[in-house]
């Protein structure tokens, strides 16, 4: 099984509220803050490499999977990580952030897609920067894929995945046949989430993602990294999204303290007009 894996690297996301506006409000400033791999495709990656491997033998890859960033030369440290868990090989796609949208990026991805011929991509249900949601969706449309989103396991079978996806009051499986789409959730990196065919049911993976050691550090240095321009995807590259401002949230007022029952009931009533 061949997969593809796109990965965006984004301001730590543990250090939102560093993010400052400033007066012009014409950007977001994310000066000092650590560039990581957005978490839900570092889970999207975890899925990819559990499918093409026996989870007793994860050094031993049984397929390919392949990894692919837009960005500059410096986001190339976000796919040598990438190589360092696993991956087999790596693409640049060169651009930067403020010449994308969730559309070009879909519309460079099928491109991609048709030339690699991957029999499944598997993706990050969103970025936690823009927080849209919307390039898997393009990118299924675009290609004519089956699609399934928020998964929470996958289960390899022969030509297909079965896929249980996280849906509003439980949980619904489907079916997809291969190629196919997939977008995941945070439960995907559960130990008992994702199995290919050659991992035993009874296997249990440690929780959450893999960890590179010293040597697999060293090793991915040697893995192959290409990049491709944009124009090579896209020759059409406007943009259908464009942020006019940006505008920070109202401060919030100082809470109230109350002293016992009586006076929250009385605040309540007589302020809040709740009861």
């Amino acid at each position: 099984m061949k997969i593809l894996v796109p990965l965006k690297r984004v301001a730590d996301p543990d250090n939102a509220n560093k993010v400052k506006i400033p007066a012009a409000g014409d950007k977001i400033e994310t000066t000092g803050l650590e560039w990581k791999p957005n978490p839900f495709d570092e889970y999207a990656l975890e899925a990819a490499l559990r499918l093409t491997e026996n989870g007793q033998t994860p050094k031993v890859r049984a397929g390919e999977v392949v990894v692919v960033t837009f960005g500059p030369k410096e986001t190339e440290q976000t796919l040598r990580a990438a190589l360092a868990t696993g991956a087999d090989r790596a693409i640049r796609i060169d651009t930067t952030d403020d010449k994308l949208d969730g559309d070009l990026v879909a519309r460079a991805l099928a491109a991609l897609i048709e030339k690699e011929k991957p029999d499944v991509v598997v993706m990050g249900k969103q970025a936690v920067d823009g927080d849209s949601n919307q390039v898997g969706q393009i990118l299924a449309e675009l290609l004519d894929w089956p699609m399934a989103t928020f998964a929470a396991t996958i289960k390899e079978e022969a030509g297909a995945l079965v896929v249980s996806r996280e849906v509003d009051g439980g949980v619904a499986t489907m079916r997809v046949k291969l190629p196919a789409i997939v977008t995941v959730d945070l439960r995907i990196v559960a130990p008992t989430s994702v199995y290919s065919t050659k991992t035993a049911a009874t296997f249990k993976y440690n929780d959450g993602v893999r960890f590179a050691a010293l040597p697999a550090i060293m090793a991915a240095k040697k893995k192959l990294l290409v990049e491709i321009k944009l124009a090579d995807l896209a020759a059409d590259q406007a943009l259908k999204v464009e942020y006019k401002a940006f505008q920070a949230p109202p401060a919030r007022k100082a809470g109230i303290k109350v002293k016992d029952v009586t006076e929250l009931v009385t605040r309540l009533k007589n302020e809040a007009k709740v009861l």
